[in-house]
């Protein structure tokens, strides 16, 4: 009896290990998703903040909380975020798990940490992102995004910009450079969260999932 009882407890300690690794792994990416939300939330709260227009006539966002922007001379930069395109019905999207990543030369030196969120005009630029990656800078441009709510701010600027650019370090409005930096899916936390087998293609064409996380996102975006 104690030889099969030990004999065992390494296929159960093995089950156990499957089992923890998955649920931290699905973790993981539920916190990512909890901090987009909360980049939003933050967003919405600033006096001078993305214009409420902007988010109406433009098809896609991605959000990148804290991402590391690094340099000693060369510099680098890296982050993970989600991305959500907007669907015929106006719904957004559930997210897609997204990594930027990039580097520049230049006089630089310093590690900053940036809440950053892109809003694309065209939703195809992100629904093409398949296994390729999109480099901003290179296959598409990102300008510096208009900020205020008043309604000069929205109505009087021309919305012309494929991609618009707004990061936020310790509470205001921080400028950084894009150029260079790559774009593309995460498709290992795609598979932790939503399961083997899901492509971003899929993602991108439904809004079903009925997660919290997921649900105060959206909410958040909405806000917006």
């Amino acid at each position: 009896m104690k030889k099969l009882r030990f004999a065992g407890l390494p296929l159960a300690l093995s089950l156990f290990l499957v089992l923890t690794s998955a649920f931290a792994a699905g973790n993981k990416e539920t916190e990512r998703i909890d901090k987009a939300a909360s980049v939003l939330r933050d967003f919405g709260k600033m006096k001078e903040s993305i214009p409420h227009r902007l988010i109406a006539e433009y098809s896609g966002i991605i959000i990148v909380p804290r991402m590391i922007n690094a340099g000693l001379g060369i510099g680098g930069k890296l982050g993970h975020g989600v991305a959500m395109v907007k669907l015929g019905d106006g719904k957004w999207s559930d997210p897609v798990f997204v990594t930027l990543a990039g580097g520049s030369i230049g006089a630089q030196i310093g590690v900053q940490s940036v809440d950053l969120v892109l809003v694309f005009r065209h939703k195809g630029v992100l629904t093409k992102v398949k296994n390729g990656d999109v480099t901003i800078g290179g296959d598409i441009s990102a300008a510096a995004g208009p900020v205020g709510r008043s309604s000069s701010a929205n109505t009087d600027y021309k919305l012309e910009a494929e991609v618009y650019s707004y990061s936020r370090s310790r509470g205001l409005f921080a400028g950084i450079s894009l150029n260079g930096t790559s774009l593309s899916i995460d498709k290992k936390a795609d598979a932790n969260y939503y399961g083997a087998g899901v492509s971003s293609h899929d993602l991108f064409e439904t809004s079903k999932s009925s997660s919290s996380a997921i649900r105060t996102l959206k909410r958040n975006l909405a806000a917006l």
